[in-house]
């Protein structure tokens, strides 16, 4: 069944094939004739070839703004700004796909901010509720920034290997040290490159075939493993990843142990990655992975907002029944199941009414190429507000409104400087008739 998410690209197939709806420029040498593609969920098509018995998958629109160059100087300098054009399509695309499904639940959740606090609801509880539903956003800025440094990042990979990776754990030691040690103010917020960055090598290690010996994963995951249980079980972090009362959050900004996490986390899943590859081969796993897998950000977008709902139906029609139960005993545990299944339960109109988001994207700025500066302004606007979004809410204790609007514009700004979302309005070239 593994094989049926892949096409043999014959000429025949690529006359069926809708290929211009994947909106991409035509790739020639990834359409041959014969070669094998292999599709993601979102029909992006990925090369795959044969290199040192290995069988290797890249994304083809990256690989080709990343590798493709001429073999003059001229024909190089063309090519090099061949690359940064779909290099910045890609990235328009990515950024697209990623913030889409974002703008419903800030938007919502904006709406509700202002009717609440013109109701009279205190600020307090506005803020501590939008906190609480918003609160994913923050991995979104992140995982953008990330993205955006793909070319680099793997520019980086191919040149120094390992290296590549080795190199952010003394940033991130170094930043912890200046951190908690020194009392340096705000250089905690630069982990936050150098912890993702890393793990985002690894993914480069993966494609590269590095993890192929499931003993080799299986050392990183006990290697990760005993780090993390060292620094945060005899050591000064805390346990919990997440904010807790009582100590400080290693995530918010991440510290050394997330990083110790992120290893673990990934030696485990690439030890496994065999048993999960067999897994799908079933007719009936595959189809509930692609299923899942087409409405994974909509679940993780929303799945707070279904829980701040079952919250204060529960205080407000029952009394906060089951909420008093203390975390850790018997009870607690034993009423997991039921609340879980009841999140699951406000979860699924959420699901039914958004998860269209995912799909409804459009051909950015009317399938013509964001322009540089519009590029990386758009991305650091919709990183800044996402961040403030999660770090500062966007509730207000003294606005009129009840909400900061910088924050919630910050995003709308981003996607319309680089052509799509709710604020943006294509306009006519004059004597053209294409939109801008």
């Amino acid at each position: 069944m593994a094989d049926a998410a892949r096409i043999v690209a014959t000429p025949e197939m690529l006359d069926v094939l809708p290929l211009e709806r994947l909106r991409s420029k035509p790739m020639p040498e990834v359409f041959a004739p014969g070669q094998r593609l292999g599709f993601d969920l979102r029909a992006r098509p990925v090369r795959r070839s044969r290199e040192d018995g290995r069988v290797l998958e890249r994304d083809a629109f990256l690989w080709e703004a990343l590798t493709t160059h001429g073999d003059s100087p001229d024909g190089m300098a063309a090519a090099g700004r061949t690359r940064e054009a779909v290099y910045r399509d890609w990235l328009a695309n990515r950024v697209q796909r990623l913030i889409t499904p974002t703008f419903p639940v800030l938007l919502l959740w904006a709406a509700l901010a202002v009717v609440l606090t013109q109701a009279g609801l205190p600020r307090e509880q506005i803020r501590m509720a939008t906190e609480a539903a918003l609160i994913p956003v923050w991995f979104l800025a992140v995982y953008l920034l990330v993205t955006a440094f793909t070319p680099i990042a793997y520019r980086a990979w191919a040149r120094f290997g390992w290296l590549s990776f080795a190199v952010f754990i003394p940033a991130a030691m170094l930043t912890d040290w200046l951190t908690f040690t020194v009392g340096m103010p705000y250089i905690n917020f630069t982990n936050f490159l150098w912890v993702f960055l890393a793990i985002h090598q690894l993914g480069f290690a993966w494609r590269a075939g590095r993890f192929d010996n499931r003993l080799f994963a299986l050392a990183w995951f006990g290697a990760g493993l005993a780090v993390l249980i060292s620094i945060t079980v005899y050591g000064f972090y805390p346990v919990s990843m997440v904010s807790a009362p009582g100590g400080f959050s290693n995530s918010l900004p991440p510290t050394l142990a997330l990083f110790a996490l992120g290893v673990v986390q990934v030696g485990l899943v690439l030890a496994l990655e065999p048993l999960g590859r067999r897994m799908l081969n079933n007719l009936g796993v595959w189809t509930a992975t692609v299923l899942m897998n087409g409405m994974i950000m909509t679940v993780y977008l929303w799945h707070l907002t279904a829980f701040v709902l079952v919250m204060t139906v529960s205080w407000l029609a029952f009394g906060g029944v089951g909420l008093d139960t203390i975390p850790g005993t018997g009870a607690w545990w034993l009423s997991r199941p039921l609340w879980i299944a009841i999140y699951i339960l406000a979860l699924l109109p959420l699901i039914v009414i958004f998860a269209r988001h995912e799909r409804s994207f459009g051909p950015i700025r009317g399938g013509r190429t964001v322009p540089r500066l519009r590029t990386v302004l758009g991305v650091v606007a919709i990183c800044a507000g996402l961040g403030a979004t999660a770090g500062l809410t966007i509730a207000s204790p003294d606005s009129i409104s009840g909400i900061r609007w910088w924050v919630v514009a910050l995003p709308l700004v981003g996607a319309a400087l680089m052509g799509f979302g709710p604020v943006y309005r294509p306009r006519n070239r004059p004597g053209v008739g294409k939109a801008a």
